[in-house]
């Protein structure tokens, strides 16, 4: 159905509809109108507390336009109220020399690793820190682009001795959710905050008494409901783009940290193990 609205104003069709709705659509109507390049920047959740109409409200409304939910819908409203070219970088002009678009690219990088550090809660880091430096596993997932964050996470923490793992395949999440339990912990990296199945296997992590850790870029996204304990990323990127730039490098980071943190924790088996590993990799090398 999403093909067939395709070329259509999104905000034209609500005009036109708006009669035909019930009072409680009407106000999630009245606030896309009034606000739609707010609302590109916002989660469900964010939408709900600041329109005071409850998420499965807005969610239906979505499907009611056409959408299979409410990130397609905000990517479609993207695309009539945000220049084409943004979807690209948000700081870019059709005239820009490359070597300006490299240092704009990269400024961004830089700036968004600033925000972060200044964002980063100490305390809910060294929590983090100890129940990951405690768990006898540790599952970390990310879909898409996350997936790769995932896989460095898994990459870096194997490491220090951690039984762990990464997935990238929606299935593979849940299974490995259902299989985790108490003193074990779930990792769930997504820039969106937004991915089901991310989302659905942190909800099951949980549910089976596994710590649950969120790594994402959005405030009050879905993801963080699940996540006993949240980090945080900023960067000036557009949150209705699912592809992540600036704060993909900022999750790395946010891994890279942690890694770090928690090989200082388990110091002696992190060490002996990077013997291990490198004696045995030495014949990969010239």
């Amino acid at each position: 159905m999403e093909n067939e609205i395709r070329g259509q104003s999104i905000i034209v069709k609500i005009k036109a509809m708006y009669s035909s709705l019930s009072s409680r659509e009407k106000a999630v109507a009245d606030y896309i109108l009034n606000n739609p390049k707010e609302i590109i920047h916002l989660s469900i959740t964010e939408f709900s507390e600041n329109s005071t109409v409850a998420e499965a409200t807005i969610f239906r409304f979505c499907k009611r336009l056409g959408f299979r939910g409410y990130q397609a819908f905000k990517i479609a409203l993207a695309s009539e109220v945000v220049e084409p070219i943004q979807n690209i970088h948000e700081e870019i002009k059709e005239d820009d020399e490359v070597g300006a678009l490299a240092k704009k690219v990269f400024t961004g990088h830089i700036e968004a690793m600033k925000d972060t550090l200044e964002l980063i809660d100490g305390k809910v880091l060294e929590e983090i820190v100890d129940v990951l430096s405690k768990a006898t596993r540790i599952d970390f997932y990310g879909s898409g682009g996350s997936s790769a964050i995932a896989l460095d996470a898994y990459h870096k923490f194997l490491r220090t001795g951690i039984h762990c793992h990464a997935h990238s395949d929606g299935h593979q999440q849940i299974i490995s959710a259902a299989l985790l339990g108490p003193g074990q912990a779930a990792v769930g990296i997504s820039h969106s905050g937004s991915n089901k199945d991310v989302i659905e296997s942190l909800r099951i992590a949980k549910a089976n008494g596994a710590a649950t850790i969120a790594i994402t870029s959005h405030y009050k996204s879905p993801l963080t409901k699940e996540a006993d304990y949240v980090l945080y990323t900023t960067s000036k990127e557009t949150f209705f783009r699912s592809e992540a730039l600036a704060s993909r490098l900022v999750h790395l980071s946010l891994i890279d940290a942690l890694h770090v943190a928690v090989s200082l924790r388990k110091q002696e088996e992190t060490l002996g193990n990077l013997q291990k590993i490198r004696e045995a990799i030495s014949v990969k090398r010239y």
